[in-house]
């Protein structure tokens, strides 16, 4: 082999070698900062006692929420579980006006879940919140709900990457008359570390960020209040 071969050989190793390494740095950083955007998302408050775990309902995976009301009412976290659903839009609306009915109360699935886990059925507050269809209507409609049954102090349960955003909902809809905690349900599967690689996941963070800005322009308008708030 002659010497210029021997040196276009060396310089094209060298310039994979090169490539190689920029790729895995690239791939390192862009892991560590898309691992920050999943983390961001998630806020954990200290572990205190408190009047009621609520279960939200906006959003996805609702199963593993329950799960976790269960499981925080069983380690004395909550005296009261609370749930909310029966959301209806006007084609519903229209059709019980011609006769339909659900085969079973709209609360009977998540009740059966709850009493699987160790939660009572007298220990169970359902509460009928037709209209709600995002985070800040939720927010105001259960919320004043239980303010007007005289709770101070409640534990809200919500997908991990839903905690940061829903929590701070509910806190500023609610500042000084409700105590709000946020608590992420542990089988939900979001992966923070890993997200991006889930086309689902990419989804719910996507849609998260996409929230944070429409709640930003909410809270500019000053429509975070509930009822009676100041």
């Amino acid at each position: 082999m002659t010497r210029s071969k021997r040196g276009l050989k060396r310089r094209s190793l060298y310039w994979v070698v090169g490539f190689l390494a920029f790729a895995a740095v690239l791939y390192l950083f862009s892991a560590s900062w898309l691992t920050a955007l999943g983390r961001w998302l998630i806020r954990e408050d200290p572990q205190v006692s408190s009047e009621a775990v609520v279960v939200l309902n906006t959003g996805v995976e609702y199963y593993p929420r329950l799960l976790e009301a269960a499981a925080l009412f069983k380690k004395g976290r909550a005296k009261w579980v609370v749930i909310n659903g029966n959301r209806k839009t006007d084609v519903l609306r229209e059709l019980e006006g011609k006769g339909f009915e659900r085969c079973c109360p709209w609360y009977e699935d998540s009740l059966r879940i709850l009493s699987l886990n160790g939660v009572p059925r007298d220990r169970v507050i359902p509460l009928s919140v037709e209209d709600a269809y995002d985070t800040i209507s939720e927010a105001r409609a259960v919320g004043d709900e239980l303010v007007r049954r005289g709770m101070k102090r409640i534990v809200i349960t919500t997908s991990k990457f839903h905690t940061r955003r829903a929590g701070f909902v509910w806190r500023r809809m609610h500042e000084g008359r409700l105590s709000v905690g946020a608590v992420a349900a542990t089988k939900d599967p979001f992966d923070s570390s890993a997200w991006w690689r889930d086309g689902r996941q990419v989804r719910w963070v996507l849609a998260e960020y996409g929230a944070w800005l429409y709640l930003w322009w909410k809270s500019w308008r000053g429509d975070l209040r509930g009822e009676g708030a100041a």
